[in-house]
């Protein structure tokens, strides 16, 4: 019997708007014998403690279908409750709750927790987050924190042991996780228990779909009218492929900023937000550090009263430059036009010149295998 992801992923390949790949094939085979030990499970009863299932890891280069197939397979999958997040926001939750119960007193504790004695954390959140979810599919798993590092052995037993099933989308084998980071090997065990827990699958077909929407269409739009704006819009969707946009809030010492649209590795953010609001040097390398595109649209002339704008946007540019991010503008200008003169306009000469080398066609084939681990980081995880 054809199961429910196989069902979803075959209607999409029917009606055009998949192509078949191989490598696609391999993890709907695995998503497909997940659904079906997952619905095979007996539920927790009072004298039956919930049982997980073997999960699937899916690993490749950016713009090959793996989060698309996750979401396939999130939306059918026979288990409740279930959730489907970024892993970075995972983190950031954890971390919080970490916090939460080493400063905590009893009354607190009971109130998050729903207990209160000892001092180790990860019991207690790990109930927490098992209480919360039987299914948890991670978008994009990377480790480029020694804190994250040094926590999630421990916790990721303590979930499985609680019967929570994982499903992961990582740009990295997990042999590759965390490479080269600070005491690497204290993290050793953690790979070997997501490959003695999950199915490593490679997603890593020839095409690059992403890539080549790109490539076709262009990353820079100018100037700023009906018709630009809807290819812009049309190469958003594109790249979306059918993913919905749930935002991503980033914690930046200690403030939340959130992007309401933005999908996985996707933003897309209205030149107001992101320069004429006020952010710093850490909030740009937050952005650099979780997403991968970057879709930047409304971006005016500027002129000399607008220098904090302009210094912003140098800022914003250098950040996705230096992590090696893809950029998509609708401007109302090319690079060089964008602020001609003003007391900083020596300076922007090298952000135009950024700009223009951004757009190219070498540039987009150049970052085709997606932020690399150890991409900038910034901010705090409370």
């Amino acid at each position: 019997m054809t199961g429910l992801v196989r069902a979803a992923y075959e209607h999409r390949l029917a009606s055009g708007a998949l192509t078949p790949d191989p490598a696609q094939a391999a993890a709907v085979a695995a998503l497909e014998r997940l659904e079906r030990d997952l619905a095979a499970l007996k539920p927790p009863g009072l004298f039956r403690k919930p049982q997980g299932a073997r999960g699937v890891y899916l690993w490749g280069p950016v713009g090959r279908g793996k989060s698309m197939l996750m979401d396939l397979f999130f939306e059918v999958a026979p288990i409740a409750p279930k959730q489907r997040l970024h892993f970075l926001d995972f983190m950031a939750r954890v971390h919080r709750l970490v916090n939460a119960w080493r400063t905590g007193d009893a009354a607190a504790r009971r109130a998050k927790f729903g207990q209160h004695k000892g001092d180790d954390p990860i019991p207690p959140v790990a109930d927490v987050i098992a209480g919360e979810a039987r299914l948890l599919c991670f978008d994009e798993l990377q480790v480029t924190d020694i804190a994250d590092a040094m926590i999630l052995g421990r916790l990721f037993e303590a979930l499985f042991a609680r019967g929570v099933t994982l499903v992961s989308t990582s740009n990295r084998r997990p042999d590759d996780l965390y490479r080269d980071g600070l005491n690497r090997q204290l993290f050793l065990p953690f790979i070997a228990m997501l490959k003695e827990r999950m199915d490593i699958v490679p997603v890593a077909g020839g095409r690059d779909y992403r890539t080549e929407r790109l490539r076709a269409a262009g990353t820079w739009f100018s100037p700023i009218d009906p018709d630009h704006e809807r290819t812009f819009d049309t190469l958003w969707r594109d790249l979306l492929g059918g993913e919905a946009e749930t935002g991503a809030t980033l914690h930046v010492l200690g403030r939340h900023e959130h992007w309401p649209r933005a999908a996985g590795g996707l933003l897309r953010a209205h030149f107001a937000s992101v320069c004429v609001h006020a952010l710093g040097p850490e909030d740009y390398l937050a952005i650099a550090g979780r997403f991968h595109t970057v879709f930047l649209e409304q971006v005016p002339k500027l002129g000399a009263e607008r220098r904090n704008e302009v210094r912003r946007l140098a800022m914003l540019v250098d950040t996705l430059y230096e992590a090696r991010a893809r950029l998509v503008v609708l401007a109302a200008g090319e690079p060089d036009t964008l602020y001609p003169a003003g007391d900083q306009s020596f300076e922007f000469e090298r952000t135009a010149s950024r700009l223009k080398e951004m757009r190219s066609a070498a540039w987009v084939e150049a970052t085709a295998q997606g932020q690399p681990e150890g991409a900038p980081q910034a901010g705090d995880p409370d």
